[in-house]
């Protein structure tokens, strides 16, 4: 059997790995989803991966079989790739987080959907098809087999900052009204046992890895586990974790001795009033600057995440929070603009405000909806003025200095910069602008400037 399993890629990422520079190879990292798929394929099948980042879909070679994981913002290329592999007769499947939360939509651009996790929905699948019974939709679970390695020998590995990625934890049980993690696992949490993981780390090349877990930490003795298994490795890693972990210095310095040189935290807003209203519990905002600090002191570089669009924002927050960010010592951000993905609890409660449903716009980068206090063109500027104000060269040079002399400040510094000038290298390739709202406003109330009609285009 002859599989084809594709990433579709949209906008601006499609292709991107051809450029000199500002590639976006920081951005890539082993596709886990679909080196799963192909570890729970027969042994003697015949497996292509395609990231459309990177290379050209094959669609005119011959295949039995073409799987293709969907995100929401990728859904219009992957059901254009699925017509184009129908109409020759090739069986379709899609899978991935907007087919699980949306499977009827598509379903209607498939011969069968996998829904929810792959683990024993892929197997079954590929044996109704070898006996001619394809069925619509296969629903996965958690409690399937999850493999030990994965070959990721398949993957085109200079393209990629690393192969060397895995997880230990799936799911989060946080509630948070925009997260597709919720909706999709329904706060269903699973651990793998620490031996597979270990075992699976100590055969990586290299001595850097990630985790990729949505919340690595959130099972502490679990986490205390494997963080001691895992040091005698002397490897270096990142993952994503809560940002409550700050108050607990033993799971900080496990994390550190076990070679954890920097963190993901979902911060999301400086609004104690936004937290609440999104179910988002986790440590009061007015404590991230403590927060960040407990990092540095365990030698961990973070990037933090920040949402823009929460109905308490105005066009103040963009100005304020730029200024928190830097007060709290944060090392880098990932801006994203609050998007009512189909399928969540937000995107039921925004139902009317949503005035664009183009998926390939539901990339965290554009407005989609009207927001409660500022125009939808200010929230698009503000979010943009954020990301080229932060990344900055002046900003950058200023972080540069403060990791050159923190603790872990060399050991961590190449990762961290890297971060940062990828990040810049968006701005530049992407003309990522942008201006403050707030400012904007008052200069058109004094009569020195005229009403904006538009923000930069987004990326």
């Amino acid at each position: 059997m002859r599989i084809l399993l594709i990433a579709p890629a949209s906008g601006l990422w499609h292709g991107i790995a051809h450029r000199k520079t500002f590639n976006g190879k920081v951005f890539r990292f082993s596709m886990l989803s679909l080196l799963t798929l192909a570890e729970l394929s027969p042994d003697d099948a015949d497996i292509t991966i395609v990231d459309e980042q990177i290379e050209k879909v094959p669609e005119y070679e011959t295949f039995d079989l073409v799987g293709i994981t969907v995100m929401t913002a990728t859904a219009p290329r992957a059901y254009e790739l699925a017509s184009r592999f129908r109409q020759r007769g090739v069986p379709v499947v899609l899978g991935g987080f907007h087919p699980t939360l949306n499977p009827e939509e598509a379903l209607r651009h498939a011969d069968a959907v996998v829904v929810g996790p792959a683990y024993g929905a892929w197997e079954r699948l590929l044996r109704d098809l070898a006996d001619g019974r394809l069925q619509g939709l296969y629903y996965g679970s958690l409690d399937g087999n999850i493999p030990k390695t994965l070959p990721r020998h398949l993957m085109s590995r200079p393209h990629y900052a690393t192969l060397n990625a895995t997880f230990a934890t799936i799911g989060c049980r946080n509630a948070c009204r925009f997260c597709s993690i919720r909706a999709v696992h329904s706060g269903a949490r699973v651990l793998r046992g620490v031996r597979d993981v270990v075992a699976e780390v100590a055969a990586f090349r290299g001595r850097f890895f990630m985790l990729v877990d949505d919340n690595l930490t959130q099972d502490r003795d679990y986490a205390l586990d494997l963080f001691r298994a895992l040091a005698p490795l002397k490897k270096r890693w990142i993952t994503q974790a809560s940002v409550e972990i700050a108050d607990d210095p033993e799971l900080l310095a496990a994390m550190r001795r076990a070679g954890c040189i920097g963190v993901f935290v979902g911060l999301e807003t400086f609004s104690e009033d936004v937290l609440r209203d999104q179910r988002k519990e986790i440590k009061p905002a007015a404590r991230y600057r403590e927060a960040v600090r407990a990092f540095h002191r365990h030698g961990m570089f973070v990037e933090a995440g920040i949402i823009f669009g929460f109905d308490a924002d105005d066009v103040s927050v963009f100005h304020r929070t730029l200024g928190m960010l830097e007060r709290a010592g944060v090392d880098g951000i990932q801006v994203s603009i609050l998007t009512p993905l189909p399928g969540t609890p937000l995107s039921r409660q925004m139902e009317r405000r949503i005035f664009d449903r183009n998926w390939e716009r539901y990339d965290y980068r554009h407005v989609v909806f009207t927001p409660a206090r500022m125009r939808p063109e200010e929230l698009q500027a503000g979010a943009d003025w954020v990301i080229r104000r932060f990344y900055s060269p002046l900003g950058i040079l200023r972080r540069l200095l403060r990791w050159l002399f923190s603790p872990g400040g060399t050991a961590n510094v190449v990762t961290a910069l890297a971060i940062n000038l990828a990040y810049y290298g968006r701005t530049r390739s992407f003309r990522i602008r942008g201006y403050d709202p707030a400012a904007r406003r008052k200069h058109c109330e004094t009569g020195l400037l005229a009403p904006a009609r538009g923000a930069s285009s987004p990326a």
